[in-house]
């Protein structure tokens, strides 16, 4: 059966009704079952495919940002169902969407450019999100869906959590906690099938060492870290939880958006310096945001939902962030790096800036307009920069389906 005949981004609700048609189809082998809520009391749903002991744990829906997880996770299901030998001693668990709220906020059902998907932008606020927020909150404070997902993985053990993720604009890369040998060679054949870059530099494993192309493992604890500022250590979230029962976790990220810009390996003529640009203009342009949100805030007096949270969160990590990158000397001194790190710098500020726009449209406030030009401008420099070409979800989808199972299958052999 085909869970997705027409191949698009499916909401929760879609989702679910998809997983549970399958659950219905395949009885003796497949179970749906709700294995927690959010804050909000959305039910969080677990698809298992087999009974094995030894086990694969597969996380979508972890950024609302990130939509192309849900779709992956609906093509590994029926492959799993329909490929024997993946199950050979091996169950696979599907958690549908780790963060439901958060999917309800962001609103991009089929973006054809960067403005359509920022006019619907949402990214919780570190504190919100299931995945990171052990890395902010003490214990006591963690929400629903972070005990949830900690509950799932002390259930099954799994020796593999992959955990599906996206980037707006740029390349494929990976994360482990632990190394995953030969993973790197079928990762790197399939981006270049599907003409998808493999970010080689990418910003989010700044001094990270890597196990080949694009495929970077996480330092262990103690290492010091390349952004200091940052408050979002992966070391303390739910990435490591697996750790106690001998797992790991691979994070696949894949792009909407592909940029050639992110796979260039030849060192940058003057890394340092143009990190500095790239600090100072991320600082103009916050400050741009900054000045509309302080001179709204008197008008949003007993506002205080997720939007505006989320955007206030993305501007207080600008000061330390844009310190971190004047002051020390870069990560990577590769052309790959410096552009990752460029893209990063644009997406801070412009994703402050949708936010805060849906806010203050919503209120019907004057400044409003202000914010959505700066949007629509952002959005189509932050395109013309990166020569920005749409990659088909069909490509997005095969990319990521196939790191999860390379990466299962080497991480089997590793766990044998």
């Amino acid at each position: 059966m085909s869970l997705l005949p027409e191949l698009r981004y499916p909401t929760v609700t879609e989702l679910t009704s998809s997983v549970r048609a399958l659950a219905a189809h395949q009885p003796g082998m497949c179970t749906l079952r709700q294995v927690g809520v959010s804050r909000a009391g959305r039910p969080l749903h677990l698809l298992s495919v087999g009974h094995a002991r030894r086990a694969v744990l597969v996380v979508a829906g972890a950024h609302a940002n990130e939509p192309t997880g849900g779709s992956t996770l609906l093509a590994l299901a029926e492959r799993v169902v329909q490929e024997r030998e993946l199950r050979d001693g091996t169950s696979w668990h599907f958690l549908l969407c780790a963060d439901p709220d958060g999917a309800s906020l962001h609103v991009t059902p089929a973006p054809r450019s960067l403005l359509e998907y920022h006019l619907g932008f949402f990214r919780p606020a570190g504190p919100e999100q299931p995945e990171w927020s052990p890395a902010v909150l003490p214990p006591d404070r963690l929400p629903p869906e972070t005990r949830a997902l900690t509950r799932v993985i002390d259930e099954l053990r799994p020796y593999l959590q992959v955990t599906l993720h996206g980037t707006d604009l740029g390349g494929s890369w990976v994360q482990l906690t632990k190394d995953i040998p030969g993973l790197a060679e079928p990762f790197v054949k399939s981006a270049a099938q599907l003409h998808i870059p493999v970010e080689t530099g990418a910003s989010d494993a700044a001094g990270w060492p890597a196990s080949g192309p694009g495929v970077h493992v996480m330092p262990a604890a103690g290492a010091e870290a390349a952004y200091p500022s940052m408050p979002d250590d992966a070391r303390h979230s739910t990435w490591y939880h697996a750790h106690r029962y001998g797992g790991l976790t691979a994070v696949v990220e894949v792009p909407m958006w592909a940029s050639d810009m992110v796979d260039d390996p030849a060192p940058h003529p003057a890394p340092a310096a143009a990190i500095r640009r790239l600090a100072r203009r991320l600082l103009r342009d916050t400050t741009e945001v900054e000045r509309v949100l302080v001179e709204a805030l008197p008008r949003l007096e007993g506002v205080d939902g997720p939007l505006l949270r989320a955007a206030k969160w993305a501007l207080e990590l600008v000061p330390g962030l844009a310190a971190d990158w004047t002051d020390t000397p870069p990560a990577d001194t590769t052309m790959a790096y410096v552009g990752s790190v460029d893209a990063f710098a644009r997406r801070l500020p412009l994703r402050a800036a949708a936010m805060l726009w849906r806010v203050l449209q919503e209120s019907d406030d004057h400044a409003a307009p202000r914010l959505e030009q700066l949007v629509e401008t952002w959005s189509d420099a932050f395109a013309y920069r990166f020569r920005a070409r749409w990659v088909p979800l069909e490509h997005q989808v095969e990319h990521q389906s196939r790191t999860v199972v390379a990466a299962a299958l080497h991480a089997r052999e590793r766990a044998a």
